[in-house]
């Protein structure tokens, strides 16, 4: 690790104020796991969840979302699980792209080439992505409890206090 960003990660917040967004189409939350593991290893790992939300797979419903979540002063980071394939119904990606404010694509390019060495080349049909929107870092995951685990400890969480140095 490169010593301006143990600076950033030690001059950053403590602890990341984080919602938990899961798109689905078919569960709930009682039975939405992948979400709850975002909280488990969220909170673990010293962080507070403010929100958790559950929406169908819809541009809107997603898209009000996101945007409520960056005008709120109590949260500054969300993380979306669900919606970021191929099919028909995933619209998680088209539903942020008009509220990016800065992108950060290294997370998707990095996530990719983790999830390679789990699934092979069926990596390439994940839309991971992650950004800003306004001061709000938003990662996006997809819905399998596999990418959650994946990407939860080996991206967001070990730069997330980072991120938030630099935003915040």
């Amino acid at each position: 690790m490169s010593e301006a960003a143990s600076e950033h990660r030690a001059a950053g917040p403590t602890e990341g104020r984080i919602a938990v967004l899961t798109v689905s189409d078919t569960r709930t939350v009682e039975s939405d796991a992948s979400g709850r593991r975002i909280v488990e290893l969220a909170v673990a790992a010293g962080h507070v969840l403010v929100e958790r939300g559950l929406v169908r797979d819809d541009i809107e419903q997603i898209r009000r979302f996101v945007a409520g979540c960056a005008c709120r002063a109590d949260v500054n980071a969300l993380i979306v699980t669900g919606g970021t394939g191929l099919s028909p119904r995933d619209q998680t990606p088209e539903a942020i792209e008009p509220l990016w404010t800065k992108r950060l694509p290294g997370y998707g390019e990095l996530f990719r080439s983790l999830s390679h060495a789990q699934i092979g080349p069926a990596c390439i049909l994940s839309r991971a992505e992650a950004g800003l929107v306004g001061r709000l870092a938003v990662f996006t995951l997809p819905g399998s409890q596999t990418a959650v685990e994946l990407g939860m400890s080996a991206i967001i969480l070990p730069e997330l206090k980072h991120i938030l140095g630099l935003i915040l």
